[in-house]
């Protein structure tokens, strides 16, 4: 009988204390992930197989889904206004070398990716200060340099933001895509 009160203890104190230790270390999933485009595309498996090519940039964001939403020009990616060209955390772009864009060099290092859409037109904001939540702190004296780009329709949704990379004769295209736009502005190198 006292074996049995102190196998039952010693059962309840486990269960218990594996929930205090299960709440304790219980992360929400984000509705939104984080996720990283490389150029070259695919590089840390380029990597593992052995490759010679070295990266040149990335690109950290968190992937928002439509959700069956309207999403431009609304309350959610308003017309005119900073956007962060994601969710939570502002994009970051990392360039591993020295690049140019819209003509102006860029130094390597770490840089936020913003974005100003409108109905036929996104410009691309690379600015100086990082880690930052949102757009809600963007500092326009931080830019290091815009660029406007034409906005293409597509005819299928995307449902995830998704930004990638293209290779292009002088280096690669950087691609954001959403909803029923994409638009996209070159980086050379």
């Amino acid at each position: 009988m006292k074996i049995m009160k102190k196998i039952i203890l010693l059962a309840a104190t486990i269960f218990l204390g594996s929930q205090i230790l299960l709440a304790q270390f219980s992360v929400p999933v984000d509705k939104s992930p984080l996720d990283v485009s490389y150029y070259p595309v695919n590089y840390p498996s380029m990597k593992l197989r052995g490759t010679k090519e070295v990266p040149v940039m990335r690109v950290l964001y968190s992937r928002p889904y439509k959700n069956g939403r309207e999403l431009f020009g609304t309350n959610i990616v308003p017309y005119d206004k900073v956007w962060r060209l994601g969710a939570n955390e502002a994009t970051e772009i990392d360039f591993f070398t020295d690049v140019t864009v819209n003509g102006k060099k860029i130094d390597k290092g770490r840089y936020t990716l913003y974005c100003i859409p409108q109905e036929n037109e996104w410009t691309f904001i690379i600015n100086r200060e990082t880690d930052i939540w949102g757009s809600f702190k963007y500092d326009e004296s931080k830019d290091v340099v815009r660029v406007s780009v034409p906005v293409k329709e597509v005819k299928e949704p995307i449902e995830s933001l998704t930004i990638t990379f293209e290779k292009t004769a002088s280096g690669a295209n950087l691609l954001a895509g959403w909803d029923k736009k994409t638009a996209s502005f070159p980086i050379n190198f």
